[in-house]
């Protein structure tokens, strides 16, 4: 089903209920984009299982077939990717179009900087209106011929260049679509290129480099890479998306009687402020049967139900969390007390204003949620029904899905169609754990 033609869908979920049992959520979808992305300029074959089939990570999967890669499947998360060389990709024929996803314009906008070729990349409405410039300043100091619509979003047009230059760039804003760019476009330019980030950020892109036998030098919060270099095939094995995993998470903790086991989920340190946070509320979450696929670490999860309190959200796991707080926002609503978040304005140049967008459905809800410039202040309370706007954001629809647990009437949750950009298959795994979900 296109997410051009489907808005109408709504996710109506009764109250109450408890989980139980085991399940492993869909792939991590930052691994999922940027298997396929080093996979297609290596040399050799690389295969990929657990690969994520949402529309998010599909949009760079078509996009690298347009450039001429041969790719097959997706079948059952299992993609071959028969890798074309650091100098194998074509021109596409037509704009390459990505969907709702902002990972895939933003790392392919630098992966494709210092190519001999042409491109035009393009979104739909919510991806065209979000924040480009990030990406397109610093590549311009790399000598990238990159424009954009005015107010610097998508289309994207990127001109032919053979000759990108490296750069030492600090980046503003902790941002590892950035870092992930910038490095992407080092592999093309002449010299070195290295990123300084202002707090810790996902490191899949470098690990993942390394894992293609590209050379990465790290130097506390720098990261740094000579041009030229080539990638070699490999194997990947994507873990379940800890961002995914997430609603779970909250929603064994918040649902009395509650015990759950999550599996095989990506423990990456870099994305662990989920854990962190819903632990500091008091959450009951156990980690277990640790391992490392493919120089990622993965682990299972357990989390039975407990009573979480308010917290001050301490800043600096802010970065390590940032795709999870529309569900932990359900937690803090489910807490007795105060929950208090700062230091988070990227949350309004997400799918959607997540801080607004959040604030007004858990206010049509009957709880005390409070905006501010780079957060929110949410008092604890007692979850009525009613009926709240996703703004076609996948988080959001997901998030109201699970506050259901914890509700005294019915939710509908309307323009719900985006969950499938990384999630599908939602609704039945939640029905299949206890959450008495339909699609209306």
């Amino acid at each position: 089903m296109s997410a051009h033609t489907s808005k109408d869908i709504s996710f109506v979920v009764e109250p109450g209920g408890r989980l139980q049992g085991s399940a492993r959520v869909p792939g991590d979808k930052s691994i999922s984009h940027r298997s396929i992305m080093l996979g297609a300029l290596a040399e050799g074959e690389t295969r990929i299982s657990g690969f994520l089939e949402g529309e998010d990570s599909l949009a760079t999967l078509k996009a690298f077939q347009a450039m001429g890669v041969q790719i097959e499947g997706p079948n059952k998360g299992h993609v071959t990717v028969h890798g074309v060389g650091m100098q194998g990709l074509q021109q596409a024929e037509q704009d390459l179009y990505l969907g709702n996803s902002g990972t895939s314009m933003r790392l392919m906008s630098g992966l494709l900087a210092g190519q001999s070729f042409d491109s035009v990349l393009t979104g739909d409405k919510s991806l065209s209106g979000r924040p480009m410039r990030r990406v397109i300043d610093p590549l311009r100091q790399m000598n990238a011929v990159i424009s954009a619509e005015d107010g610097d979003t998508a289309p994207l047009r990127i001109s032919a260049n053979n000759r990108l230059e490296g750069i030492d760039y600090d980046m503003p804003v902790a941002s590892a679509q950035v870092k992930s760019c910038l490095l992407l476009a080092g592999m093309f330019a002449e010299g070195r290129t290295c990123v300084t980030e202002p707090a810790p950020t996902r490191d899949h892109t470098e690990r993942m480099l390394a894992g293609f036998g590209y050379t990465l030098d790290r130097d506390g919060s720098k990261v740094c890479l000579q041009g030229g270099g080539t990638l070699r095939a490999c194997s990947i094995d994507v873990p379940a998306d800890i961002s995914s995993a997430a609603f779970f998470m909250v929603a064994a903790s918040i649902a009395e009687g509650s015990e759950l086991i999550l599996e095989h989920v990506g423990v990456n340190p870099t994305r662990t402020g989920v854990i962190d946070i819903l632990r500091l509320m008091g959450a009951n979450i156990d980690i277990i049967n640790e391992r490392e696929v493919g120089g990622e670490p993965v682990a299972d999860i357990r989390i039975q139900s407990s009573r979480l309190h308010g917290i001050n959200i301490p800043e600096e796991l802010v970065p390590l969390a940032i795709d999870e707080f529309p569900v932990l926002f359900i937690a803090a609503a489910c807490a007795s007390g105060q929950t208090v978040l700062t230091g988070a304005r990227e949350l309004r140049v997400k799918e959607s204003d997540r801080i607004q967008v959040m604030a007004d459905g858990l206010q049509t809800l009957g709880i005390q949620a409070q905006p501010t410039d780079d957060g929110i202040v949410i008092e604890g309370g007692q979850l009525q029904g009613g009926t709240v706007f996703s703004h076609g954001d996948h988080r959001i629809s997901m998030s109201f899905a699970i506050a259901a647990l914890r509700c005294q009437g019915t939710v509908t949750i309307k323009d719900s169609a985006n969950v499938d950009t990384s999630f599908p298959g939602f609704v039945e795994l939640a029905k299949g754990l206890g959450l008495s979900i339909r699609i209306a």
